[in-house]
């Protein structure tokens, strides 16, 4: 059993988290480039922040958000 579990975290050492490694011995030459995957994560937040937005804009304009204060039961 002892064989079992330390080839799950051989797995996850050496193969998985391979890409973790190589961002992390990145940083020492460009820290823009190993935060990458920080970044990507920030583009997509935004834009879906900005999408919602506008969503809600058009429904807004379109008069079909219900504004009734019954109009949720935890009101």
């Amino acid at each position: 059993m002892k064989a079992f579990f330390e080839g799950i975290a051989w797995l996850f050492e050496e193969i998985l988290f391979l890409p973790y490694n190589i961002l992390r011995e990145l940083e020492q030459t460009s820290w823009l480039l190993a935060n990458s995957v920080n970044w990507i994560f920030l583009i997509i937040g935004f834009s879906a922040l900005i999408y919602w937005v506008l969503q809600l804009n058009l429904f807004d304009k379109n008069g079909e958000e219900d504004k009734d204060p019954s109009a949720h039961s935890f009101l």
